[in-house]
């Protein structure tokens, strides 16, 4: 049998390690907790378990190894929520919009402080993040909700003159640009495998290729794999993008699309050239985000969602392969970096971001199930926001009395998607309309009425709100 293909930032991570092909389980077990799927979620979610009660047996099934799945692949920013304030006051109130926004701030310094205790060579680097325009129509797009951050006194964002964020972007395509220190970046595959190792160190359980077949949602739930089964007291189903095809009743919670990257060789000189000695995000500010940031050694990564939709949530191949989409992605680095169009690329990939109407993820509990519970929905800004996950699965499942389980984030799905095939059409035809409209607003030319109105019906779950 090949061995499988492994996306970039796993792939680096697993050579590092002496082997890491996990261990099965082979058995009918019990357990107080257990963990379906061993991402980032599922990972905090344990961790966070054994820090507040060590006694916990706490078991992890992880179909693959831990990150196969989107926390060894996504594009390693390390951001927050704060753009999504419109939303969360929408939805929750000025109140818990706030608090919500602090923790996911909080989240940034909590992850770089949890790496620098465990010893993870996360190749985590806080040198914030860069919202940019990078055309004339996105020019003041972010400009209402950072006021209104500003205003409530919540901001950690400030407005830069065009030379210095074309300098710190190395790009002089960017037009505008915000910037807030509270962000960063890191290498995902690292920060995934070290919090296994770590969880392991605590006492967690975890098991490799071994898939959940099925949940028994009896008075003691039972988790059944190829080979064993795991009667919990508790589970966690940390599953984010794959539990549509396990639980028909997410079917419309969330949209499966693809976010594509790729990445160069080491060219460290040339990113000197430019400016790109830092680990600063930068995101320019269109519904289909642009966003790259430089590598500890020397490489530069970007990345472009919303290019390939799944009908009806269904993991297809396309999810786990190089990107089609990489002569897009080209076209878009040689755009932004003109010099480096001579510098060879490493490697493309793809991974399946769960989209939500509201942008934001959601948690609660399965069927109403008191002892089994779940999160989804990040949206593609996912690698901070886990933290958060971890905190709020946690309390859950110890029964706790917090700000997390009195959140309105524990109520489940916060919207749905039209049903099969018209959301599937749907998105293609709202997609092509998008890119219509933002090669016009890239050629300064305006864009048909028809695309921009579709175009609206996008920013729901686009990357920041626009008020």
């Amino acid at each position: 049998m090949n061995a499988p293909l492994r996306p970039f930032w796993l792939a680096q991570a697993l050579a590092a390690e002496p082997a890491a092909t996990g261990v099965p389980l082979t058995a009918a077990i019990e357990a107080d907790v257990c963990i379906v799927g061993g991402g980032f979620t599922g990972l905090w979610t344990a961790i966070q378990l054994k820090q507040q009660r060590p006694d916990l047996r706490v078991v992890i099934v992880e179909r693959d190894l831990c990150g196969a799945g989107a926390s060894g692949r996504n594009g390693g920013c390390l951001l927050t929520l704060a753009t999504k304030y419109f939303t969360l006051r929408k939805l929750f109130g000025a109140a818990e919009a706030a608090r919500i926004v602090q923790a996911s701030e909080r989240a940034v310094g909590e992850i770089a402080g949890f790496c620098l205790r465990h010893g993870i060579d996360a190749e985590v680097r806080l040198d914030g993040t860069l919202y940019t325009a990078s055309n004339t129509a996105q020019l003041d797009s972010l400009r209402p909700v950072l006021d209104e951050l500003q205003q409530q006194g919540l901001s950690s964002w400030q407005q830069w003159p065009l030379a210095r964020v074309q300098a710190h972007a190395g790009s002089a395509r960017h037009l505008q640009g915000f910037f807030s220190p509270v962000a960063g970046s890191l290498q995902p595959g690292k920060l995934v495998r070290g919090l296994a190792r770590v969880a392991q160190q605590l006492g967690v359980t975890v098991y490799s290729q071994t898939p959940m077949l099925a949940l028994e949602q009896g008075s003691v739930p039972v988790v059944r794999t190829p080979h064993g089964q795991v009667r919990a007291q508790q589970v966690v189903l940390a599953l984010n993008a794959w539990m549509p095809q396990l639980f028909r009743q997410f079917s419309r919670s969330v949209v499966l699309v693809s976010s594509d990257m790729l990445i160069t060789q080491p060219c460290p000189e040339q990113l000197t050239e430019l400016g790109l000695d830092h680990g600063c995000a930068v995101l320019d500010s269109r519904t289909f985000v642009n966003y790259y940031r430089t590598t500890a050694d020397g490489r530069l990564m970007l990345g472009k969602g919303g290019n390939s939709f799944a009908f009806a949530n269904r993991m297809h191949s396309g999810f786990d392969q190089p990107s089609r989409w990489e002569g897009l992605l080209k076209e878009q680095l040689h755009s932004f970096f003109p010099s480096l169009r001579e510098v060879p690329l490493a490697s493309s990939w793809t991974g399946a971001s769960d989209r939500t109407v509201s942008g934001l993820p959601f948690f609660g509990q399965l069927n109403g199930h008191p002892r089994i519970h779940y999160g989804l929905g990040y949206s593609g800004n996912g690698v901070g926001p886990s933290y958060l996950g971890g905190e709020i699965l946690s309390s859950l499942v110890l029964g706790q009395d917090n700000a997390w389980t009195r959140s309105p984030l524990v109520r489940g799905p916060l919207g749905r998607f039209a049903p099969e095939p018209l959301r599937y059409l749907g998105v293609h035809l709202v997609r092509d309309a998008i890119r219509r409209q933002e090669r016009a607003e890239d050629a300064n030319r305006q864009p048909r009425w028809l695309d921009r109105r579709l175009a609206r019906l996008a920013e729901a779950a686009g990357k920041a709100d626009k008020g």
